[in-house]
């Protein structure tokens, strides 16, 4: 059997849509022939909120774990000073001071293993002085991994794949600081130069890529969990009202402030009034309550914000609602959409071709150089829900789903889910290193 080392700075227990990506690996690989061992950092998700990233481990001893599916090693977890400030004295106090140390722990960490993730290098290094392995992926971000990963396989000749999330320098987002640009830039090819192929989440992110780095590189998209769908296939949507979810990141360019009117107006029409939306996993939702008391309050009695859930806990919730909201990514597939299609609830997808979101898009996305729309060919194709064009037919929409739902359960005709299980997708990584 094929021995791979996975690099995995998000990890269960940890909260995050980044960790599902390897546990799944973990969990899928033995089964295709490879076994996993996985290198993470210790996490302890006390405040249930975005210290538990800077949170200290709760011991400094390497904590080794042998299960059924692999082994996972979970090292020790110091937060530098500037994230000791922030757990001490909050993000109000001391900004500055905690902005420029972490500034040099970002830039320095490229250079040397030191910081708050060098653990993870430390714990991989100790284990291949007694250890073999054929393989070593690294998963980023965060993208130091990538250099733990390089220098490892040059010093134990082990070839190692880079997978990547999202892209690093050609992520919009990373390409606004000139600085951070040029940085960026000079790490990624220079530790990418020794990888023996890449991997990425879709065919877009493949081509961003590939523009700098000149790697062979695959597809191993992401999906849902089939024992976790499993788990609550017989949770039926609830019946007492009509609920609307929402999970994960809003960013500036989706339209939230567009379907919330449509539903204000819904409700000040008296079209629709038993209902509720429930935003699950929200970061800035001080933005969306303050949203809400500016220009909608009428909307704040069916609005509900919830904090984080572990993945099956999530899921579990998601089963109960009758309509899943989903916000047009445009090139970018997400990960909520394959457990959005494998839940069977009807997918809302705002919007395909609104003048409103298009200048979002414009203002906030960045530059395409494709035409590209996964999610919407993913729904369509698995007929998983409803295209919604612009804010009209939403508006129009509404009150008919809700005749719908009082005349009986919201229907998902969805069909070959199973395409997008993490099983299957896990596979074809196991078919690149056997």
């Amino acid at each position: 059997m094929k021995r791979l080392l996975i690099l995995a700075y998000d990890f269960p227990p940890y909260v995050s849509v980044g960790g599902l990506r390897p546990f799944a690996w973990y969990k899928y690989l033995k089964k295709n022939g490879v076994y996993p061992i996985v290198v993470t950092r210790q996490w302890e998700n006390k405040y249930g909120n975005e210290l538990d990233y800077i949170a200290p481990s709760a011991t400094q001893e390497t904590i080794v774990e042998e299960t059924e599916y692999g082994t996972i090693i979970r090292t020790p977890y110091k937060p530098n000073i500037a994230n000791k400030i922030l757990l001490k004295h909050g993000k109000n106090k001391y900004a500055f001071i905690r902005k420029a140390i972490s500034a040099f722990f970002d830039n320095v960490q490229y250079i040397f293993n030191i910081g708050p993730k060098a653990g993870i290098y430390k714990g991989a290094k100790k284990y291949l002085q007694h250890n073999s392995v054929d393989y070593i992926i690294a998963t980023g971000e965060p993208f130091v991994l990538f250099k733990y990963a390089s220098e490892l396989s040059r010093l134990h000749n082990i070839p190692w794949i880079a997978d990547y999330r999202d892209p690093w320098t050609q992520d919009p987002t990373r390409s606004k600081n000139r600085f951070l640009l040029w940085r960026n830039t000079f790490f990624e090819k220079k530790f990418t130069s020794n990888a023996k192929f890449v991997t990425t989440v879709n065919d877009y992110f493949v081509s961003k890529i590939k523009s700098l780095v000149k790697n062979d590189a695959f597809v191993i998209a992401n999906g849902y969990d089939p024992d976790a769908i499993n788990a609550i296939k017989n949770i039926q949507q609830q019946s007492d009202k009509l609920r609307f979810a929402y999970v994960g990141t809003i960013y500036k360019y989706h339209p939230l402030d567009s379907v919330l009117d449509c539903f204000c107006q819904v409700v000040t029409k008296k079209q629709i009034d038993n209902f509720e939306i429930n935003f699950f996993g929200i970061r800035d939702f001080i933005g969306i309550e303050h949203l809400l008391d500016a220009k909608y309050p009428q909307l704040k009695p069916y609005v509900n914000i919830v904090p984080q859930l572990n993945n099956k806990d999530l899921l579990k919730e998601l089963a109960k609602h009758n309509i899943l909201l989903l916000f047009n990514y445009y090139s970018i597939v997400g990960t909520k959409i394959y457990d959005y299609v494998a839940l069977q609830r009807h997918i809302l997808f705002c919007y395909d071709n609104d003048n409103e979101a298009l200048l979002l898009k414009q203002s906030h996305f960045g530059k395409e150089d494709c035409n590209l729309n996964p999610q919407k060919e993913i729904i369509e194709t698995a007929k998983a829900g409803t295209i919604v064009r612009n804010k009209q037919h939403l508006l129009e929409l509404l009150p008919t789903l809700y005749t719908q739902f009082q005349c009986g359960e919201i229907a998902c005709n969805c069909q070959n889910s199973e395409q997008f299980s993490r099983e299957k997708q896990v596979k074809l990584l196991s078919e690149l290193i056997v």
